[in-house]
């Protein structure tokens, strides 16, 4: 195995943060629109970033080699999100939006991670200049900054393809056929109009411009940082409406939005996962508003809407709240913090286990009983008419298990931090799904801001480590990925 190219993960980590930057520079005319109180220390940011990312790839662009290994990219793909997140923290730094380092840390990593978990208590008095940087951190992550380098890659001379096998959220796009790069820019192209198509609609509603774009930039990349303290509770019906559409949209393998637009309507209402996730957030929805339909006096549309909002939001992991459901009904709780654990659809800027990889095991459960019955038989597992091997089905109760083990170490861990279990295991589950409020102490009427620094720290890399879905992450402490 070759051996890791140093020259070209930090050439790559430079291109990152050039890109970075320009999205800093926006919020530098956002600011001066509103008053201009953030503007010096958005510019400063900017600059930091910009110099520190050219000088990156100024110094590293003689004789680079054009596409980088397997080991180079995972990783490229770690340092990446670590990288983009500490510099993301400037603005917050530098303005005092955010004094201390470890609370920008995780406000900036939950950004990026589009986990949408905070510990801002009054978002409300922030400068709107670091509102809209907030709520680009979402943006840029939701797509992953990854997909946007490789788009661009060909114009530095590096390729991109291992990137994008690496990106583990980006499973499932390799159906679209076209080539990496092209993948790439088309589903930009596609997550760009499902924003400014939202960002319409809100507005429509009433919704000035601003508060419109940072929550289409949210809702879309299903993050979750909402411009007003009480998240989506205090929206109107049609706001909040809009919002579980394109909440839902997002949570779709977004290789099925290409395949809408070009009108290839079998490849989208074949698919099972596309028809499993939208019975699942409809029959749940349902039973959560038989469940709570007391709590909101009989008010079925009501009922109904709430519950339809808050499973959608957390099987989606986008993270808005237009309910306080830590005061539901036990039952509605407990299905609250089971659905958690489904997560939406591979290929989407949604977390969470994904919707695909259960119906595979839940296929493979069926085989196994099926061979206890006729030992002779010989069942296939078949997703979307497609023999899955066992490779593959090995690798999915492989990334299950370790997901499960992180989860229960990581409640451990967070409830040795002083944690209550309810809000140790929510906290947990919330950051590696990148669903954003949890239960107890870090539910939806509150947030992580009480939680210990080693707590946030560790959360923090709870988050990178559920957006790259945890091998990827993994695979960099083993001893064996610096051997030759």
């Amino acid at each position: 195995m070759k051996d890791i190219n140093f020259k070209l993960v930090t050439n790559t980590l430079g291109i990152a943060l050039i890109f970075e930057s320009l999205f800093m520079l926006i919020d530098v005319p956002i600011s001066l629109l509103y008053g201009g109180t953030d503007a010096h220390a958005i510019g400063l940011s900017f600059l930091i970033t910009l110099v520190s990312g050219g000088a990156m790839v100024l110094l590293t662009q003689r004789n680079l080699m054009k596409e980088p290994g397997l080991r180079d990219s995972f990783l490229v793909v770690v340092l990446v999100w670590i990288f983009i997140s500490l510099f993301g923290t400037l603005p917050y730094l530098l303005s005092h939006s955010i004094p201390r380092f470890v609370d920008a840390f995780f406000e900036t990593v939950s950004g990026f991670t589009t986990t949408g978990s905070s510990i801002l208590v009054d978002i409300e008095s922030l400068p709107r200049g670091i509102l809209f940087w907030r709520a680009e951190t979402h943006w840029i992550g939701g797509m992953g900054i990854i997909v946007l380098v490789i788009a661009i890659m060909p114009y530095f001379r590096v390729g991109g393809q291992h990137l994008m096998i690496a990106e583990g959220s980006f499973f499932g796009v390799d159906k679209i056929k076209p080539r990496f790069i092209d993948v790439a820019k088309r589903l930009w192209f596609i997550y760009l109009v499902l924003t400014v198509a939202e960002t319409i609609l809100l507005m429509a509603g009433g919704m000035d411009w601003f508060d419109s774009v940072c929550h289409s930039f949210a809702t879309v990349a299903t993050g979750g940082f909402s411009t007003k303290n009480t998240s989506a509770m205090q929206f109107s019906p049609y706001t909040q409406y809009v919002l579980i559409v394109f909440m839902a949209l997002s949570g779709m393998n977004f290789s099925l939005h290409y395949f809408f637009v070009h009108k290839r309507w079998k490849a989208v209402f074949k698919n099972e996962e596309f028809r499993v996730y939208w019975g699942i957030l409809i029959l749940v929805s349902l039973f959560l508003a038989n469940e709570v339909r007391h709590f909101y006096h009989g008010d079925l549309e009501e009922a109904f809407r709430q519950s339809l909002f808050q499973v959608v939001s957390i099987i989606t992991a986008t993270g808005f709240s237009s309910a306080d459901y830590s005061q539901w009904p036990p039952m509605a709780i407990l299905v609250i913090f089971f659905i958690m654990f489904i997560g939406a659809s591979v290929g989407s800027t949604g977390g969470g286990i994904k919707i695909a990889r259960h119906l595979i095991m839940l296929k493979n459960a069926r085989r196994i009983f099926h061979r206890m019955i006729s030992r002779h038989s010989v069942v296939q597992v078949r997703y979307n008419k497609q023999v899955v091997s066992e490779r593959v089905i090995l690798s999915i109760y492989s990334f299950v298990f370790i997901y499960f083990l992180t989860f229960l170490i990581g409640s451990i861990i967070m409830m040795g931090t002083g944690l209550d279990y309810k809000s140790a295991f929510s906290s947990v589950i919330t950051t590696l799904g990148g669903i954003g409020p949890g239960l107890g102490k870090v539910g939806p009427a509150n947030n992580f801001s009480g939680i210990t620094d080693f707590g946030k720290y560790y959360l923090s890399f709870n988050m990178i480590l559920g957006r790259l879905e945890i091998l990827s992450v993994l695979a960099i402490f083993t001893p064996s990925f610096y051997k030759t």
